[in-house]
């Protein structure tokens, strides 16, 4: 009776040659767009045959999977800890700043994926924990606005939904020019963000 060589071949792959194939085919994905990439564009990417690559993945969409599923279950992880660790408004806000430029360190070309793909994404059944996590992003950052308003820590003629959006979208945007290792590390970035964000950047009289 003949093996399922495919089912033996996932199960025995080594981790870090997996992690290795879908850094490489976020990279892909993140600089062609999910639909333009195709299995032999992440193979060749890879050094290896289009039909190697089915021996450790089902489908590109499997991968996609994986790469976004895997990043945003370290970003919650992450935002889950500080919300959990009873901060006041402004240090939740730099907190959770923080910790989505470390997810960025960690996960550029996903989050660029990401800022991409999520939102025709989540019209597909496999991929509808997108919008549950954007829901889940968007209270969490909201609520912390609102309780540092009321706590009067914030502005009290803070426009929370848009202060929401200019911080969301200036934090992630990073992902297009970031790169690991250059000479600023993310908590530095981080720091001057906030710095801008916070405290403005006028000169104060």
């Amino acid at each position: 009776m003949p093996t399922n060589s495919k089912k033996k071949t996932q199960v025995t792959a080594s981790p870090a040659r997996r992690r290795e194939l879908l850094d490489t085919a976020a990279e892909v994905f993140a600089a062609q767009g999910y639909n333009a990439t195709t299995v032999r564009k992440i193979a060749d990417r890879a050094g290896m045959l289009a039909g190697s690559l089915y021996y450790h993945f089902d489908s590109k969409e499997s991968m996609l999977d994986e790469i976004l599923s895997t990043f945003l279950d370290e970003l919650w992880q992450g935002y889950d800890a500080v919300l959990a660790a009873g901060l006041g408004p402004r240090e939740t806000i730099e907190a959770l700043v923080t910790e989505s430029f470390r997810e960025i360190d960690r996960h550029r070309a996903a989050v660029a994926i990401y800022q991409k793909e999520s939102r025709h994404l989540a019209a597909q059944p496999r991929f509808h924990y997108l919008t549950d996590s954007q829901q889940k992003f968007e209270k969490a950052w909201l609520g912390t606005l609102e309780r540092g308003v009321a706590d009067q820590v914030f502005r009290p003629d803070l426009d929370i939904r848009l202060t929401y959006r200019f911080v969301r979208d200036t934090v992630w945007v990073a992902a297009s020019w970031y790169r690991p290792g250059g000479q600023h590390s993310p908590e530095e970035i981080a720091r001057q963000y906030l710095s801008m964000v916070l405290d403005g950047i006028a000169v104060r009289t």
